[in-house]
């Protein structure tokens, strides 16, 4: 059957009642176009929806793509930063959407992003700037992003991906250690970082440096700890954070 037939029964199957995870025109379209067959090697499973391992990471199936492109809700223009490349599909998705060379995206692993170049590139998304970083660092050099989408979970929304987003931007990202929910934390409200949920999900925990994709340890709490104690010190009156020496007759030490 013709490869484009079988990307249109996709997203009829995805804007049907019965899954209702595509409502947007702009991801309808985008979803149309994109050659997912160019992302996955097997072509009974590229527009099948199901998700599959990929280097010891997780494939999105397109419901559940889908799910995170409607609720980031990108528009034409907007600078859009993937934390999760994956084989590469939802960053070309989003080059539909807001232009290739508006999307950026970063993994942890490097023959993930050696994949996903290589995807994109076959699939005409060459634009499309991808490379090796910790995710939860984000990518400060080319901030601030109109939409930030992680395709991995964390405790809390990572502090550096909150702070490289526009006043106006909105980050997507899985929260919740076993129990998680799809959030979003809008750029005008980043002191709250609970943001909305919007129902759960199940995804593979954020990686952090040093961590391959399919290992079995993950650090991660380390650097969530850390985070969490920071902007507990930075939350306390500003007396409260410098010790204060006093001299033993009670007056202050030079």
């Amino acid at each position: 059957m013709d490869l484009a037939v079988l990307r249109d029964d996709m997203v009829d199957s995805l804007e049907h009642p019965s899954k209702g995870v595509v409502s947007s025109e702009s991801v309808s379209t985008a979803m149309r176009t994109v050659p997912r067959h160019e992302f996955v090697e097997d072509d009974r499973l590229a527009y099948a929806d199901r998700s599959f391992e990929h280097r010891g990471t997780r494939v999105l199936g397109p419901s559940t793509a889908a799910r995170l492109l409607e609720a980031l809700d990108a528009e034409e223009g907007d600078s859009v930063l993937v934390v999760g490349a994956g084989v590469g599909y939802t960053a070309a998705v989003l080059a539909e959407i807001v232009g290739e060379r508006n999307v950026h995206a970063v993994d942890i692993t490097r023959s993930v992003v050696l994949d996903a170049r290589s995807n994109l590139a076959s699939a005409g998304y060459e634009g499309v700037f991808v490379d090796c970083r910790d995710g939860a660092d984000g990518l400060p050099e080319y901030a601030p992003f109109d939409r930030i989408l992680v395709e991995a979970a964390a405790a809390d929304p990572p502090r550096p991906l909150v702070e490289q987003l526009a006043s106006d931007g909105k980050l997507v990202i899985p929260v919740g250690v076993g129990e998680q929910s799809l959030t979003v934390v809008d750029g005008d409200e980043t002191d709250d970082q609970n943001g909305r949920q919007l129902g759960t999900v199940a995804f593979a925990p954020l990686l952090v440096e040093g961590e391959d994709a399919d290992s079995i340890e993950r650090n991660r709490t380390v650097r969530e700890d850390r985070e969490r104690a920071e902007r507990a010190r930075e939350r306390r009156p500003g007396w409260e954070r410098d010790w204060i020496d006093w001299d033993g007759d009670g007056s202050l030490s030079d």
